[in-house]
């Protein structure tokens, strides 16, 4: 069960974040940003959730501290602001999320759960799907005793869409996430490249790469 940090100063929220998350992860809760970064430098946390305004050490504050560790743990930042500049900011410091109070608890926990997925993904450095396993160290896609090594970029597209089943991404997402901001590559490169991995992937039942006309493509999973 994956271990959630909650920062928060106001008791009321406290508790009824506590009361809502626990059961389906550990919660620990901390009333402020010192005893949060206390808290998580003990070690087995795996998502935090912090209030932005908080006395001593706020959100801010908190998350800089954790990055300047060294450390990629996943952050909500929850805040009463709605204004784009505090967003630009939290995003600034290291924060992978960001929710206006008052807070939908079922949205929360999609948020929670698609970032512990994104987190497991990073660590572990492979996705696996029923048979399937990408692996980003060898750059390969192995199902029972078939092995394919793809091309670096083929890889990298296939990976980025798996890693967000569901997601759409336009053909420009793609363009800067493998190819990057600076590439002379266009929606034609992206478009072989989808065919490509198609043709190699067809008989898989596992996933599929599906094209959302006039938009972009993503990832399907067949359960």
């Amino acid at each position: 069960m994956a271990r959630i940090l909650i920062a928060e100063d106001d008791a009321n929220l406290r508790m009824l974040l506590t009361m809502r998350l626990k059961g389906r992860y550990e919660v620990v809760a901390a009333s402020d940003g010192d005893a949060a970064l206390k808290r998580y430098e003990e070690g087995g946390i795996d998502l935090i959730i912090t209030d932005l305004m908080m006395p001593g050490t706020d959100g801010y504050a908190l998350v800089e501290s954790i990055r300047s560790l060294g450390h990629s743990t996943p952050v909500i930042m929850l805040t009463a602001k709605d204004g784009i500049t505090d967003k630009g900011r939290g995003f600034a410091v290291g924060t992978d999320d960001y929710m206006t109070k008052p807070v939908n608890f079922e949205e929360l926990t999609w948020r929670i759960d698609a970032l512990l997925r994104r987190s497991r993904i990073a660590n572990e450095g492979r996705i696996t799907i029923g048979d399937v396993v990408v692996d980003k160290q060898s750059f390969t896609v192995t199902r029972g005793d078939e092995v394919y090594e793809l091309p670096t970029k083929e890889f990298q597209l296939l990976y980025l869409l798996l890693s967000y089943p569901g997601k759409i991404f336009t053909k420009e997402n793609i363009l800067d996430s493998v190819w990057g901001y600076s590439s002379e590559s266009d929606e034609y490169t992206v478009r072989t490249h989808i065919n490509r991995l198609r043709n190699k992937f067809e008989k898989f039942p596992e996933f599929e790469i599906a094209t959302i006309r006039g938009v972009g493509y993503k990832a399907v999973i067949n359960k």
